[in-house]
């Protein structure tokens, strides 16, 4: 089942601007970064695509299943930027609580939180008070609490922020295994540092409008040709990004055409 935003408009209250005007997206299979500046509307996309608010004009869908379904959010998974974890309880005890919010049973939640630890490889920091946990540490219990109820899709919202490039790396790592084990990841980041070559896709979203949709390569074919290596992923973020405007899908049907993966 993919994810899918049929014409999707949002906004904060009737008389703000709308955050997405009549977006139209399909989330592949894989690995995904959502890449935009801060206020692109990365935050609002994933709270829509979790099923956390509903969108004021158009449907999101997984398969047959609308996100106004409970069915819908059950399929689904959902890590916001900020993490709140209960510091009386220990790693375990905060994942199964999750699962049993999910709906899960107590004996469900609590075996399944053992095993969406090990995902996440804290089995030996179960039984730790969440207030002992390193930051990187609790965003894994956050991937955990995710996963802990067999989700189909994982929607990461800038996981990595305040991470160092060794934690950065040891998340991604985290991430392909997840994706390995054919959970579908859509991970949003204002960091082109967070651009693993092992990304399967790229979707830059800026003004609430999609600059461009297609495979990591394809994204990389936008960076100038005298630019070096290294740089590569920050220029063709540049030129995607550069002068944009909302409602300017002229200006985005121009800068989309480069390359495959369209």
């Amino acid at each position: 089942m993919h994810l899918e935003l049929d014409s999707v408009s949002y906004a904060y209250g009737r008389r703000a601007p709308s955050v997405l005007d009549e977006l139209t997206h399909t989330v592949s299979d894989g690995f995904t970064i959502l890449l935009g500046p801060n206020g692109a509307g990365k935050s609002t996309l994933l709270k829509l695509a979790a099923g956390v608010n509903q969108p004021d004009t158009g449907t999101v869908r997984l398969g047959e299943l609308s996100s106004d379904q409970a069915a819908y959010r059950a399929h689904v998974a959902w890590m916001p930027q900020t993490i709140t974890a209960m510091t009386g309880l220990t790693a375990r005890e905060q994942v199964a609580y999750t699962g049993w919010l999910k709906g899960m049973s107590r004996s469900a939640a609590w075996e399944a939180a053992a095993d969406a630890l090990d995902r996440v490889e804290l089995t030996p920091q179960a039984d730790t008070r969440t207030r002992r946990l390193s930051g990187g540490q609790i965003r894994r219990v956050g991937v955990a609490s995710a996963l802990v109820h067999g989700a189909g899709l994982l929607l990461l919202d800038e996981p990595t922020a305040g991470m160092d490039p060794t934690q950065r790396r040891r998340f991604r790592n985290l991430i392909l295994r997840i994706v390995d084990d054919g959970v579908p990841v859509l991970m949003s980041t204002h960091d082109v540092t967070d651009l693993a070559e092992e990304a399967d896709q790229v979707t830059v979203l800026t003004h609430g409008v999609i600059t461009f949709n297609g495979t990591t390569e394809a994204f990389l074919e936008h960076a100038s040709a005298d630019v070096q290596a290294a740089r590569r992923a920050e220029d063709a973020y540049a030129v995607l990004t550069r002068g944009v405007m909302p409602q300017d899908p002229v200006r985005v049907e121009r800068r989309t055409s480069r390359g495959p993966g369209r």
